[in-house]
């Protein structure tokens, strides 16, 4: 296994009290496998992922929990050490490009940089593989020349998508990489990614709010809600057979292009919970419409298939459930039981 995580707990120290952002998640991303994590803002998917670079913001602290890369815990290297795995065996691609491209830099310049200080390399050779990495990701050689305002929204997206492969990592960890583009650039963005992660067997974690872009890339996926892991395993038996309520809310909430029939999308009414003080039991019950006494309780993660979990009280009916969550006004007005 490439990467690990086991009971990784992050907070946020704020005027307030303790944000308990990520509270005691664990996934594994296999070797040449893609893995998303999928849930709405605020359920701590961004927290969770830079947290494996180690890159936190300093009112954030780890409160528990282990980070396996490659057989080591990264949590317990030094900061020179994780100097040495950044960019070189995990690598970043940001949700905005355009933030994340120096705006007063040629393109071709930035890579270049990364080439020679991070990775070693002569200028020359380095204006090559510069070269190279714009023809990998679609982009004319040409363009290396160019500042970032001069490119499209897709062109910039690639273009860090290359900025990111450059010293071809083992890991790269994309947040919401297409969030911000129209749905054909997304297509295509995703087309581009997905062959170069199957070219070069890149484990990739992929960080997004949509159910359609899981469906389309990934081999496993990781549902998150208020902090926790609510479901987990490949993602065709997770999105044939999802086994926790909010996992079929967020599937009905999006069309699903190949059914025979129309259906009425059903929206999860509500927001997450705050997490300076987390409700008990069920993280989820306050806006599940097959919530029972029972769901005042911490539920226990439950196997429902060979790589399957599911931390739901009630997993051992979700035929039962998701037959009822068709009818859109099963999600209207929800009331805690």
């Amino acid at each position: 296994m490439l990467l690990s995580v086991k009971d990784l707990k992050i907070q946020y120290k704020t005027r307030k009290g303790i944000v308990h952002a990520v509270d005691g998640i664990s996934f594994d991303v296999p070797e040449g496998k893609v893995v998303g994590i999928v849930g709405e803002s605020g359920c701590g998917k961004t927290t969770a992922v830079r947290s494996l670079l180690r890159v936190m913001p300093p009112v954030a602290s780890y409160a528990g929990g282990e980070i396996n890369f490659d057989g080591s815990d990264i949590l317990k290297l030094s900061e020179r050490e994780m100097n040495k795995l950044r960019w070189r065996d995990i690598a970043y691609i940001p949700q905005s490009a355009m933030n994340a491209l120096d705006p007063v830099w040629r393109v071709g310049d930035q890579i270049i940089e990364v080439l020679t200080k991070r990775g070693g390399f002569k200028k020359a050779k380095a204006k090559l593989r510069a070269e190279e990495l714009f023809e990998m990701v679609g982009l004319e050689q040409k363009r290396l020349r160019d500042y970032p305002h001069q490119f499209s929204g897709g062109m910039r997206q690639r273009a860090s998508i290359a900025l990111a492969l450059a010293l071809s990592p083992r890991l790269a960890i994309a947040d919401e990489p297409v969030t911000a583009l129209d749905v054909i650039i997304q297509r295509q963005v995703l087309d581009t990614f997905s062959r170069l992660q199957r070219e070069f067997g890149l484990s990739v974690v992929l960080v997004t709010h949509d159910i359609s872009v899981v469906a389309y890339v990934c081999d496993y996926v990781v549902v998150m809600y208020a902090g926790k892991i609510v479901e987990k395993g490949p993602v065709k038996d997770v999105l044939s057979s999802p086994s926790h309520a909010y996992t079929i809310g967020l599937y009905n909430a999006f069309p699903e292009l190949s059914a025979d029939e129309e259906r009425e999308l059903s929206p999860i009414e509500g927001g997450p919970p705050q997490l300076l003080n987390p409700p008990e039991g069920c993280r989820f019950r306050d806006r599940c419409p097959f919530a029972q006494e029972i769901c005042k309780q911490e539920p226990v993660e439950v196997q429902v298939g060979p790589e399957h979990f599911s931390l739901c009280h009630r997993a051992h009916e979700a035929a039962e459930m998701r037959e009822k969550a068709r009818d859109p006004a099963v999600w209207r007005g929800v009331v805690t039981a």
